[in-house]
């Protein structure tokens, strides 16, 4: 009866954010409180389906896109890209020996943390050949903080009183995940989510040189480095619709079909959260997250605010 139920109920919450019944907020709320009240009944498959969803989602989103925008949007975030990802990685790598981490976690995390959440957890990992345990927990951790942050930074960008654009940029920039970003981004508006998308799209090919610099770090030998094919499409979305290439009803279609799939993948993202498996990892791979998280959010705030 019990699995009947739980089975029914996360249904349930798939069917409102698909019908478009449930925010990006409200659907990872609800995951939120179903993984804590009932046990995922496909918790197996869980993380595939949100990085599948996740990608078809940006895709789609691109055919809202504008070419001329997308490329000055990626122009002007470089600056503040390198910056950002060379000083959070530094710390990251500073303070995990300081806090004594496993080297392993502490560099999932610090990876996570500065490129783009779980896309690059799953990227490095098999770099530096991590275990499931250890690629367990810094998801775990990186998801819990991107929860916080989807709900936290559009409260914070309306109270510094941030434009669209500068919005869209810092959520970019400070959040770990695309799922959250582009969900935070939602809730702001059109042009921030336009915004948010592009430069952290762009973030997300650090993943490259990142997993490069992992190989020297650990000292492994890889014979292929995972590389966001999805951007490509996202790319090629962006450019049939600028040259016209599918028709204005059929964009528009897309767009709002993508944003329900996102806030599906929102869903899914709460109901991923595992409190038992944070409290397993002691609080030092948590200090060394929340820690990261604060310094990149303050970093590229301030840039924005002061040097943008």
């Amino acid at each position: 009866m019990r699995i009947f139920l739980e089975k029914s109920l996360f249904f349930g919450g798939l069917l409102a954010a698909c019908f478009g019944l449930l925010s990006g907020a409200m659907a990872l709320m609800i995951g939120v409180v179903f993984s804590l009240c009932f046990t995922m009944p496909y918790k197996k498959h869980l993380h595939i389906g949100i990085q599948y969803f996740l990608k078809i989602a940006v895709i789609g989103l691109g055919f809202g896109m504008n070419l001329t925008e997308t490329i000055a949007a990626t122009s002007a975030s470089f600056k503040l890209t390198f910056f950002s990802v060379v000083a959070t990685i530094s710390v990251g790598l500073l303070l995990s020996k300081f806090l004594k981490i496993d080297k392993k976690l502490g560099h999932l995390i610090t990876s996570g943390t500065t490129i783009c959440g779980g896309s690059a957890i799953a990227a490095v990992s098999p770099v530096i050949q991590a275990s499931s345990k250890t690629i367990s927990i810094a998801l775990g951790i990186v998801f819990l903080l991107n929860s916080i942050a989807l709900l936290l930074f559009p409260v914070l960008g309306h109270y510094f009183g941030l434009s669209q654009h500068d919005f869209g940029l810092w959520c970019a920039i400070a959040i770990h995940d695309t799922s959250s970003v582009v969900g935070a981004a939602l809730s702001y508006g059109e042009e921030a989510l336009k915004i948010a998308t592009t430069v952290k799209l762009s973030r997300t090919l650090w993943i490259i040189p990142l997993s490069v610099f992992s190989v020297f770090v650990f000292k492994t030998s890889v014979k292929k480095i995972r590389i966001p094919y999805f951007i490509l499409l996202f790319i090629v979305a962006v450019i049939s619709t600028d040259f016209e290439l599918v028709s204005e009803g059929t964009t528009m279609l897309l767009v709002l079909l993508s944003k329900r799939i996102l806030v599906l993948t929102l869903f899914l993202v709460g109901t991923s959260i595992s409190v038992k498996d944070i409290k397993s990892t002691g609080y030092r791979p948590l200090i060394l997250a929340v820690v990261l998280w604060v310094f990149i959010a303050v970093f590229s705030l301030v840039y924005i605010l002061f040097l943008g």
